[in-house]
């Protein structure tokens, strides 16, 4: 049988003549370097007022760049905003971190300042990143695209999350330069935070999107935009939602996250749009007014003041010869691309028309079967004339001429024998 010895090590508790016995010598250790290096120290201690002239007037600099600009906070104001946040206690231990070599402090002194300005270092580099990244949203928030928007409602929360994660990071990375095991605290706060992850994953995702939506910027406040079979202008980007409002009228509301999946096309930021028409010539048409119809229809846009961008040939019809033009209106209005449509295929439609061309259309021809056999036609019977009927004179002079009808869109192209 095996018997293992276990053995404890227990760290002996801090007492209060342990702390009054370093206190001591922290005291002893100051007095006799004051005492040995005094010119030194009175240098050192100038130079540092020096140095904290110099940082607070760089503080002053930046609550000017704060106040520089009204209306929205431009990048100035953002990273003047982080500047002002810089702490006094934080730039007398820049100072004094700065000339504890000059002034040959004791090693008690050198480990004191040390610590001291690890401490406040950190923490003045989370205060310094919370302004930067609240000043960024509040930057993007507060421009003329996304101002009113509800995002810049929700800033109070952002500022708790923002504020809770950086300060945590500084607090773990103060323990760690202490000595502090921080493995347990790091899994700790790893573990509430996968919790507090799924219990709010619709939340927290939908926040993620309305920012991702405000940095990236797919569309704007105002900009049309079209997602799957819907389209619309959009009015509002909320914390969890973005409201669009249709061209019909309704008000169309989606979750931020799943229009971030949809494939989104943003009208608004074209230069033009381009219109089509296609045209179906009648097989009859002389070849000359085919070849002449490009220029025709390049007349007819640059005409109505558009932008002619190509027209020709493309293809044989059923019952058309079939051409293509294509045409751009210069803004990305809907309405003027509207009324440009309109005066085009007016303009088309004269032009046409002077020309003498003709757009064919599908014509048909019913015949029915009669009870006995044969055909019923579409068109009357001839009249029966009677046995004393008088007949017709055959009388070239008097005998009425068939002309074939000028509409030829309308007549049967079979031929009879």
């Amino acid at each position: 049988m095996t018997t293992t010895n276990i053995t404890q090590t227990k760290t002996a508790a801090l007492t209060a003549s342990d702390v009054h016995a370093q206190a001591q010598n922290l005291f002893t250790a100051s007095f006799v370097w004051i005492q040995t290096h005094w010119l030194q120290i009175i240098i050192a201690v100038a130079t540092a007022a020096v140095i904290i002239v110099a940082l607070h007037f760089l503080r002053r600099l930046g609550n000017k760049l704060c106040n520089s600009r009204p209306g929205p906070a431009g990048w100035g104001s953002v990273f003047g905003r982080a500047i002002v946040k810089t702490g006094n206690f934080f730039i007398v231990m820049v100072a004094a971190k700065l000339v504890a070599g000059y002034a040959h402090a004791p090693p008690e002194v050198t480990t004191t300042i040390s610590f001291l300005f690890t401490v406040s270092a950190v923490f003045q580099a989370a205060i310094w990143a919370r302004e930067i990244i609240l000043g960024s949203i509040e930057h993007r928030t507060g421009s003329d695209q996304y101002s009113g928007e509800a995002i810049g409602s929700a800033m109070g929360i952002i500022r708790i999350l923002v504020t809770f994660a950086l300060f945590a990071i500084a607090l773990i990375v103060v323990l760690d330069n202490l000595g502090v095991n921080v493995t347990g605290l790091v899994a700790g706060l790893g573990v509430g935070g996968i919790a507090i992850g799924l219990a709010a994953q619709g939340i927290f995702g939908d926040l993620f999107a309305a920012l991702a939506i405000i940095f990236d910027r797919p569309f704007r406040r105002g900009d049309a935009i079209s997602y799957d079979n819907s389209s619309g202008t959009v009015e509002a980007i909320g914390l969890k939602s973005t409201r669009i409002r249709a061209a019909t009228g309704e008000e169309r509301i989606i979750a931020n996250r799943n229009l971030l999946d949809k494939e989104i096309l943003n009208t608004s930021q074209r230069d033009y749009r381009r219109g089509q028409f296609k045209l179906g010539l009648v097989q009859w048409t002389p070849v000359e007014k085919m070849e002449r119809l490009p220029d025709m229809l390049r007349e007819v846009i640059e005409g109505c003041g558009r932008n002619f961008v190509r027209a020709g040939f493309i293809g044989f019809g059923e019952a058309s010869y079939d051409f293509d033009v294509e045409f751009d209106s210069p803004t990305s209005s809907f309405e003027d691309f509207f009324n440009a449509r309109h005066a085009v295929g007016l303009g088309v439609i004269k032009r046409l028309n002077a020309e003498g061309i003709e757009l064919a259309y599908p014509t048909q021809t019913a015949f029915a079967a009669a009870p006995r056999g044969g055909m019923i036609r579409p068109y009357p019977e001839a009249p029966d004339y009677g046995v004393n009927a008088e007949p017709v004179p055959d009388n070239p002079d008097t005998s009425a001429e068939l002309k074939p009808s000028a509409d030829k869109s309308a007549v049967d192209q079979d031929s009879t024998p």
